[in-house]
């Protein structure tokens, strides 16, 4: 099947399938963010349980294959009378994984932050958590737009986690599926979609370096 007839038939899948990539990037991307903040609020608090769980998570899910953990909440949690829809499933996943590493980049920008900055604040009676509200996370957030932005590109390739499970309407690594179960797409079908991709994080890392040249602390 030549690129023309490809399109021609299959270019409304393509369309579907990228902005369902899109929507499950930009849903999980937010989650991802907001466990990241907190997984590293937990690293770094003075209470050590805490630290211990925020950092037992980290590690346990930077090293995690995302199948594998997609496998764990599709098929297990049910038995715990937990069920989501295929979906919900591949955004969960995507959102675990993702925060781990978010939560290293967020603590990568907390080093940079000097420690007189610290010691200044609690001079002036600040309390852990203004600390991190008016000093630590303002500042990390700034440091880490570069990484965030690779991040987010990383969610998006997860995403494709979505092929292994029958989603309506399918990411871009399960359109080919479904192409190639109703006539003989090859290669060209999983280019179109790797294009698809391509694109998208060209996009992404353009915005990404616009913000950072806006924001980035110079030291």
């Amino acid at each position: 099947m030549g690129l023309t007839e490809l399109l021609s038939t299959y270019g409304q899948n393509y369309l579907s399938a990228l902005l369902a990539t899109w929507g499950m990037t930009v849903l999980s991307f937010v989650f991802v963010m907001i466990l990241a903040v907190l997984v590293t609020v937990m690293r770094v608090s003075p209470f050590k349980p805490l630290r211990v769980v925020g950092d037992l998570y980290t590690q346990v899910f930077r090293n995690v294959p995302g199948v594998a953990l997609l496998i764990v909440i599709v098929y297990a949690l049910p038995n715990l009378k937990i069920v989501f829809d295929y979906r919900t499933c591949v955004i969960v996943t995507t959102i675990l994984l993702g925060a781990a590493f978010g939560s290293e980049n967020f603590m990568s920008g907390i080093n940079t932050i000097g420690v007189g900055q610290i010691e200044a604040a609690r001079s002036i009676g600040l309390g852990f958590t203004k600390i991190l509200r008016l000093v630590v996370i303002p500042q990390a957030l700034r440091t880490t737009v570069l990484p965030m932005t690779n991040l987010l590109i990383a969610v998006m390739l997860t995403t494709a986690l979505g092929s292994q499970v029958p989603l309506n309407p399918a990411e871009l690594t399960g359109v080919v599926s479904y192409i190639n179960t109703r006539s003989t797409g090859g290669i060209l079908a999983f280019l179109i979609s790797a294009l698809g991709y391509a694109l998208t994080a060209v996009v992404v890392s353009s915005v990404g370096n616009r913000i950072d040249k806006r924001v980035r602390i110079l030291r």
